[in-house]
């Protein structure tokens, strides 16, 4: 039973986007709308090629912004506050969310590869922001992105976390595998049906359902 799984868990990690709240919600398609737009107009690229070009850095650095910097030497700084100028009334308040999180025993946090200040808006707006006890954007790690071992490293040891008595809510796989390695619970938080490889503890569609099973 994922109850038993859990009962060592004093560090509750969570990603934001898609995970946090569904896809459907639309939101972060908004921000790949602005990081194509920003490319576009940086970079001197027709939409096609920008957004094929914001995808593959995402595959292959992590994010589209490492891939940028890496490149083409963006600056982080504008490019993130642009890129999260967007819309948040699509999200709606997810009180049963909240109540299963407040519930869970120990230390929560929210460990995003967007900026805290986005992050604190989107938790506001789904009404879950008092639930948290910290809040870590992809400047706590010096711009470094999830998946890069130090980028959690940093925020880890930022939040002093203990990995061993930890878990880790994701929506994206590749993002679990270093938590693993370091001995936390993964949980890949996803609509679709995807085979979990030997770094995914769990799989669930309803975050809100698998928090009340392992309280």
């Amino acid at each position: 039973m994922p109850k038993n799984q859990f009962r060592h868990v004093t560090n509750w990690v969570f990603d934001l986007d898609h995970t946090l709240y569904p896809p459907e919600n639309k939101l972060f398609c908004q921000i790949e709308n602005k990081m194509t737009r920003y490319i576009m107009n940086h970079l001197d690229l027709d939409a096609d090629t920008a957004n094929r070009l914001r995808y593959r850095y995402w595959k292959t650095y992590g994010t589209t912004l490492a891939g940028l910097m890496k490149e083409h030497l963006i600056d982080p700084a504008p490019f993130l506050w642009e890129v999260h100028q967007i819309d948040f009334s699509v999200l709606e308040p997810s009180p049963f969310l909240g109540a299963a999180i407040v519930a869970l025993p120990g230390r929560k946090i929210v460990y995003t590869n967007g900026t805290i200040a986005y992050a604190k808006k989107a938790l506001q707006k789904l009404q879950i922001n008092d639930v948290f006890d910290a809040i870590y954007g992809v400047e706590s790690a010096g711009y470094s992105p999830k998946p890069e071992r130090k980028a959690f490293e940093k925020v880890f040891s930022l939040d002093k976390t203990n990995t061993e008595n930890a878990a880790m809510f994701e929506d994206d796989q590749r993002n679990l595998i270093i938590p693993k390695k370091l001995g936390m619970r993964t949980v890949l938080v996803t609509p679709a049906y995807e085979t979990a490889l030997t770094h995914v503890d769990f799989i669930t569609s309803d975050l809100t359902a698998f928090l009340r099973q392992i309280v």
